[in-house]
């Protein structure tokens, strides 16, 4: 009896230890052979909802063989960056199991570690276009087995981000959607913690549709009537209440700005100056707003703005913290003099309106008179 106990539970070992090894991983490498250099090798493993803890290595060739893996839903494919130390990205399973949580899909982590984890970034780069000719290729294996290119989505990360472009390129911009997390203007690794927060809905980030960022910054992008009854988009997932009308304006980047820390987001409103004073002056705005002994403050200073008679300017402001109600406002603008007297600026008109909560008033003031480099504080009236 205790023989056959035995054997059951050197049975029961076995199984256990057979099942762990049917699981597919992320390639991890040490930094030895980082330093060495690695030579590219593409895998693809699979998640589904029905193994979300146990990835299956998908073949590039046969891969309908594959009993989880379902060419009619709709597939998601996850592009890792650059890996200077060849260790695997800490994020991959959390971002696996938040988009299977968003709709029933293929989850396919491309991993290309070898080839991204190389000390010479530079080799890695040469290796991204390499990685999306092998995508393409499974891609248009895919679209040849009944998968519609419209049910495609490319998340890259870094340069991975560099990948999924190039496949959208190699497959003529026929694929449905692209999600790319750069780092040139976003920390890279911070900009996928900021699209996880987003997928499980802890932070409300709104992203600004904008030809540039320097055009996002001069505050010529805060326009979101053209998405009515909808806002400007929200970063997440589902884009389905602003992807027609983005395809209709013919853009299809967006910019936002983010605390360094979560919740990421910031509280925004779009400022519109009137100035009428005599002599042109070149300054920096800076803009506070009170509620009781708490206050905030936006920095308006990523270049010189000009005031002078009659002049129209809008900016963007962007607090890090939300203040409501705003019981007084304070404004300085900051031109540097420091030497001969101080010249007046009249303002005759300023009107603050917030962005991301449209519910609140407006705040506006009629006819101030400030001194350059001098602050002027003043109780916000409805606007006319």
């Amino acid at each position: 009896m205790l023989l056959w106990r035995f054997l059951g539970l050197v049975s029961i070992f076995m199984l256990c230890e057979g099942q762990d090894s049917e699981c597919d991983n992320f390639t991890d490498l040490d930094f030895h052979e980082s330093f060495m250099g690695t030579n590219l090798y593409v895998r693809l493993l699979l998640y589904t909802r029905a193994n979300l803890d146990c990835g299956h290595k998908l073949p590039h060739h046969n891969f309908t063989l594959e009993a989880l893996f379902d060419v009619t839903r709709p597939t998601t494919f996850v592009i890792h960056g650059y890996r200077p130390t060849g260790a695997s990205p800490v994020w991959i399973n959390h971002i696996v199991q938040l988009l299977a949580a968003q709709e029933d899909m293929n989850i396919l982590v491309v991993d290309w570690n070898r080839g991204a984890a190389n000390l010479n970034y530079f080799t890695a780069v040469a290796n991204t276009r390499r990685t999306a000719a092998n995508i393409t290729g499974f891609i248009e294996s895919m679209e040849k087995e009944g998968t519609s290119l419209d049910s495609i989505h490319l998340i890259g990360v870094s340069l991975g981000a560099h990948v999924a472009g190039f496949i959208g390129a190699m497959l003529g911009g026929r694929v449905g959607r692209i999600t790319g997390k750069s780092y040139f203007v976003c920390d890279h690794q911070r900009s996928v913690f900021l699209y996880l927060c987003a997928l499980n809905h802890t932070c409300n980030l709104t992203a600004y549709p904008c030809s540039s960022y320097a055009d996002f910054l001069n505050g010529q992008c805060l326009q979101c009537e053209t998405f009515k009854p909808a806002s400007c988009p929200v970063l997440g997932y589902n884009m389905s209440l602003w992807r027609d009308t983005l395809l209709r304006l013919g853009q299809t980047r967006v910019f936002f700005s983010t605390t360094a820390e979560a919740p990421y987001s910031k509280t925004s409103y779009r400022v519109d100056i009137v100035t009428w004073n005599q002599f042109l002056r070149w300054g920096v705005v800076i803009l506070r707003l009170h509620n009781g002994k708490n206050v905030i403050e936006s920095r308006i200073d990523h270049k010189l703005l000009r005031f002078e008679q009659y002049t129209s300017t809008r900016l963007l402001a962007q607090f890090d913290m939300d203040l409501y109600p705003v019981q007084k406002i304070s404004l300085r603008i900051v031109t540097g003099n420091v030497i001969g007297p101080r010249y007046k600026i009249r303002l005759l008109h300023i009107r603050i309106t917030p962005l991301e909560k449209p519910d609140r008033p407006l705040m506006c003031r009629y006819d101030i008179i400030l001194e350059e480099n001098a602050e002027v504080s003043f109780r916000p009236l409805p606007c006319n």
